[in-house]
């Protein structure tokens, strides 16, 4: 039986606890990388996959305790090559969010293991 394709949405915590943004523009970022994931790896076959099954998407939300901590995430990500889009909100140039396309979840499970799921 092949895995479950799932999506991992990883956000930076300290932009709410920290930096006090609002919940809302918290949850425009997680929504802008997630938009910007999926055109960029349009093509792919299981980001395809994954939009012909709408009404039964999985996706991981969770929490990244800081900047430091989700940049050296994207650095393993792409030293690793597992496809992914660091959101870097402009024109503040804050790295916000990080999305993974859609994968397999035993192919990429085992990066996220140590985060949290995401609480507001």
């Amino acid at each position: 039986m092949s895995s479950q394709i799932v999506q991992y949405v990883l956000v930076r915590s300290d932009l709410l606890t920290t930096l006090n943004w609002p919940v809302g523009a918290v949850i425009a970022q997680a929504c802008h990388a997630c938009s910007a994931v999926i055109h960029l790896f349009y093509t792919d076959e299981y980001t395809q996959k994954y939009l012909s099954e709408l009404d039964s998407m999985h996706k991981v939300v969770l929490a990244v305790s800081n900047e430091d901590m989700m940049k050296t995430l994207s650095e393993k990500l792409n030293e690793d090559d597992i496809k992914h889009k660091l959101w870097v909100e402009q024109p503040e140039n804050i790295p916000t969010c990080l999305v993974v396309k859609p994968y397999p979840k035993s192919e990429v499970q085992n990066y996220f293991k140590k985060f949290k799921l995401f609480k507001a």
